[in-house]
């Protein structure tokens, strides 16, 4: 069957993978196996205009008939349950057994499971698919105080949502600040102080240690390390997220914080690639290995995997971007932060917007913005210019990226 591509997951990889396929030209078969049934979502809205609108079509990539009408073979409600690499084949969870050419393995991740007591009571929650968001949605209807466990993305667009909405949230995160493993002290410090404006408990340095039960089997509050009891009657668990890496390692596959590709985003096995939130690649000069949980990480790579499957190689070297909305602003980060040992700040929420610059040893490695979408943008074109740019470039510019990132251009 070397002319049948098998991806593994329907999520924003996989689905980007089949549709860019068909797009690069590829005539060959194409089946996508997805976990969950129906037509591939996006995921982003789950947390945000989903639990206002419960609009489920406006989540999908496309309708049915643009898989027909592509010749994608979608095998929704099914996982992958073994590789044999030697035939070349997979077997699938309705015992079938599937040959490949190629085998793409865009399995995402799964929530993190905490192990805490209590955590299997109900009204406790996580978010990760759209049955959960439904969920979601029905027990805010009704509730009236939400315990949100972790201070990340998902955990704080939650919040906003639910206290727009009229409950009393609460917070905890474990570390000292929010969204501490992706954002910098500034936007940590900004959040906190919108969030709790707002009228949202944050409470940091707050480790959990067990969900209470209310005496009929359901959530009644969660206790912190401390023995503080923080009452509640719906509790989401957003802790952050593993990756689907099991699957490649049963098969022999080298798997470290994901399953590990080249920079052409192949295993050691020819005939099987990864991409998306499973998969481990060298990223920047240095190339070390990085793991990226983003919707541009997964179509740009499933975009770049995809020409080389048609033959045309090229090594995957896009600058990351992301994104999240809490309440109404808007938080944009270019490029990979977590590294920067100095920080120029612009702005603040007196001013209803913030611009961080982000610089190791002197080098601008990535801009986080809250509501200046303008720097955002020049910020994504600056960081992919050939030239490394400078503190001083960017203060001598008056910090204004577009004007720096022309003049770059126009030299050269």
């Amino acid at each position: 069957m070397t002319d049948r591509i098998l991806i593994a997951g329907s999520g924003q990889a996989g689905f980007q993978c089949a549709a860019s396929l068909r797009q690069d030209g590829f005539d060959g078969e194409i089946v996508v196996i997805g976990e969950e049934a129906g037509l591939p979502y996006q995921r982003p809205p789950l947390s945000k205009a989903y639990l206002k609108e419960a609009n489920a079509d406006r989540l999908l990539f496309r309708n049915a008939d643009f898989f027909e009408k592509n010749r994608i073979d979608l095998e929704d409600g099914r996982t992958v349950t073994s590789i044999d690499r030697a035939d070349r084949t997979v077997t699938i969870s309705d015992g079938r057994t599937i040959g490949f050419g190629q085998l793409v393995l865009a399995t995402g991740t799964r929530n993190r499971r905490l192990p805490l007591p209590g955590i299997d009571l109900g009204n406790v929650l996580g978010l990760r698919s759209l049955a959960d968001a439904e969920i979601l949605r029905a027990k805010l209807a009704s509730a009236s105080r939400l315990v949100v466990v972790g201070g990340g993305f998902i955990g704080l667009e939650v919040a906003a949502t639910a206290r727009a909405a009229g409950l009393d949230v609460t917070v905890l995160e474990a570390t000292a600040r929010l969204m501490s493993r992706v954002v910098s002290p500034p936007i940590s410090d900004y959040f906190l102080a919108f969030h709790t404006a707002s009228g949202v408990d944050v409470r940091l340095n707050a480790l959990a240690r067990a969900i209470l039960d209310d005496g009929a089997g359901k959530a009644g509050g969660v206790e912190l390390g401390d023995g503080e009891r923080v009452p509640a009657d719906l509790v989401l668990v957003s802790a952050g997220v593993v990756p689907n890496a099991e699957l490649a390692e049963a098969a022999g596959l080298y798997v470290h914080d994901g399953v590990r590709v080249d920079d052409l985003l192949a295993t050691e096995d020819p005939a099987i690639s990864a991409i998306g939130d499973c998969a481990s690649f060298p990223f920047g000069q240095d190339g070390l290995q990085t793991r990226l949980e983003s919707v541009q990480n997964a179509v740009d790579q499933a975009k770049c995997l995809s020409r080389r499957l048609v033959g045309h190689p090229e090594r995957y070297d896009k600058l990351p971007w992301f994104w999240s909305d809490q309440g109404p602003h808007k938080l944009q980060i270019a490029g990979l932060t977590a590294g920067a040992d100095h920080h120029e700040i612009r702005g603040g929420l007196d001013e209803g917007k913030l611009s961080v610059h982000c610089y190791r040893r002197g080098e601008l490695i990535g801009v986080e913005t809250v509501d200046v979408p303008g720097d955002h943008m020049a910020a994504r074109r600056l960081l992919t210019q050939p030239a490394p740019v400078t503190l001083e470039a960017v203060r001598a510019s008056g910090y204004d990226l577009a004007a720096l990132m022309k003049a770059n251009a126009a030299r050269g």
